[in-house]
């Protein structure tokens, strides 16, 4: 169940509430606004600050008695020497939420001294991504063990009207990243391509979006060979959902979000090694993400036009599979041999991004977990972001840092293309280890023709396999910020 935030107007001293969290900068030094608050502690927090037993580094937590009235406990997190303070707040309230989980605090206040309205709205996205949980399929801990969850937080603000629309904005994005989470760390044998269908028709029926759904012989039908020759070794229907959310004028170009949906990666006949291929359930992190950003630009309701695309399948070894030399033709007519049959994700994605073009969009971002490559070359702290369109890769870069998904540009030069020229066909799925995520991108780029265009390669951000101290390991969210705040933007 999602925590129920609110903002409200207060003195600390007189927040009755079994948790209050103090988000403080370094140097951690004692506000004015929580002056009456000090003198109700009997100066517990001037001391702790005096004798810099708190500093206010990023992600340093205090925790502290309370009184016999107001705030029973008090959590200090420290905000670090930020640059960036609505991001800071984000990560501090994350953290918050975490803490308030272990502490069995049912209820939370969270207050950042002059936190402004980008502040609240960060400060909502975060508290909820730190509260979120995939308990679905674990058994219930038995009751005397078990510790309250967090249920309600509101965030001390110095005027309520002027927070509303911002917490609003940011329990949006919020939803939007927990339904990707939610969708990504589902295993595979639940989250099938049937079910992204069934969540997309859940969307569209929400918020009255347009929604259509292309099977495997609606996709025959306009030739997506591509797609299909990824499709072709598992007995589940591959799915190609499209949703439609109409918020500019009619007629003008949308953009378009395009999400890769491997449910499950075996690798195909270039079966992956066992070890940790489990983790391959989150091949669907892209298709996750467009899903994510549909849901929380239609509570948003900005004045563009988007258009959400994904693709749904998984890849699998079987006597019907692909194989090594195998040639294929895409929707776009292009010819294509099959080097690897664990590079397929671009092999969906060249149908989709023709498809595409039916839409004459005014943008296009493509983002998907393709490339192993794009880990060794970014780690897991930036996205790898492609395009042929400088200007359209600046708005998406600037994005990714407001949402804190940062991306990092790699080139998509002529002098690799050499390297994915195929002996039998028009061009081949892989073209070997070096440079593995440009010439990935180079190979989606021959099939996005003549609009403005953006790749993703989330492969090392949309999931982690260790804890990221803001939230656990497991799915992260990337790219529903990216995607949602270049919407806004260009909503105006």
């Amino acid at each position: 169940m999602a925590v129920k935030l609110s903002v409200r107007k207060s003195d600390a001293a007189a927040l009755d509430v079994p948790l209050l969290v103090i988000a403080l900068a370094k140097p951690a030094e004692l506000p004015a606004e929580l002056r009456a608050l000090d003198e109700h502690l009997g100066g517990t927090l001037s001391r702790t600050l005096s004798r810099r037993d708190f500093r206010g580094d990023r992600d340093e937590t205090l925790h502290l008695s309370g009184g016999t009235k107001g705030p029973a406990r008090l959590l200090l997190v420290g905000l670090g020497k930020t640059t960036d303070r609505p991001l800071a707040l984000k990560r501090a309230a994350a953290i918050a939420a975490r803490q308030a989980g272990r502490l069995g605090a049912a209820e939370i206040a969270f207050t950042a001294p002059g936190i402004d309205a980008a502040g609240v709205e960060q400060a909502a996205v975060g508290l909820l991504a730190g509260s979120w949980e995939y308990r679905e399929l674990k058994t219930p801990v038995p009751v005397d063990e078990r510790r309250e969850p967090l249920r309600n937080a509101s965030i001390v603000v110095p005027d309520e009207k002027d927070a509303r629309e911002a917490l609003a904005a940011g329990e949006a994005i919020g939803a939007g990243q927990a339904l990707a989470r939610r969708l990504a760390m589902m295993p595979g044998n639940l989250c099938t391509p049937d079910y992204l269908e069934q969540t997309a028709r859940e969307i569209a029926s929400r918020h009255k979006l347009g929604v259509t759904v292309f099977g495997r012989e609606e996709m025959e039908k306009r030739k997506m060979g591509s797609f299909l020759s990824v499709a072709q070794a598992t007995p589940q229907e591959p799915k190609l959902v499209t949703l439609e959310y109409r918020g500019g004028a009619k007629g003008d170009q949308p953009v378009v979000l395009v999400g890769k949906g491997l449910c499950f990666d075996t690798g195909g006949i270039s079966i992956k090694p066992a070890q940790g291929m489990e983790m391959m359930k989150f091949d669907m992190c892209g298709a996750a993400g467009v899903l994510g950003a549909m849901e929380a630009i239609a509570q948003l309701a900005p004045k563009v036009n988007v258009v959400g695309i994904i693709g749904a399948t998984t890849n699998m070894p079987s006597g019907t599979a692909i194989k090594p030399g195998d040639v294929v033709q895409a929707a776009s007519g292009t010819f294509i041999e099959i080097i690897n049959t664990d590079a397929e994700g671009r092999l969906v994605l060249a149908d989709l991004l023709h498809y595409a073009k039916e839409f004459d969009p005014a943008a296009v971002i493509d983002a998907a977990t393709l490339t192993g490559a794009c880990v060794i070359a970014l780690g897991n702290t930036a996205s790898g972001v492609f395009g042929s369109d400088e200007g359209l890769v600046a708005e998406v870069l600037a994005a990714g840092k407001r949402a804190g998904e940062p991306g990092w540009q790699l080139p998509l030069w002529d002098d690799y293309k050499d390297l994915i020229k195929s002996d039998t066909g028009d061009i081949k799925n892989s073209g070997g280890r070096s440079a593995g995520s440009i010439t990935a991108a180079l190979f989606l780029k021959e099939f996005t023709g003549e609009y403005p265009w953006v790749h993703m390669d989330i492969a090392g951000t949309a999931y982690s396999e260790s804890d990221l101290v803001a939230i656990p390991k497991g799915p992260t969210g990337v790219p529903v910020g990216t995607f949602v705040e270049f919407v806004r933007r260009r909503a105006g």
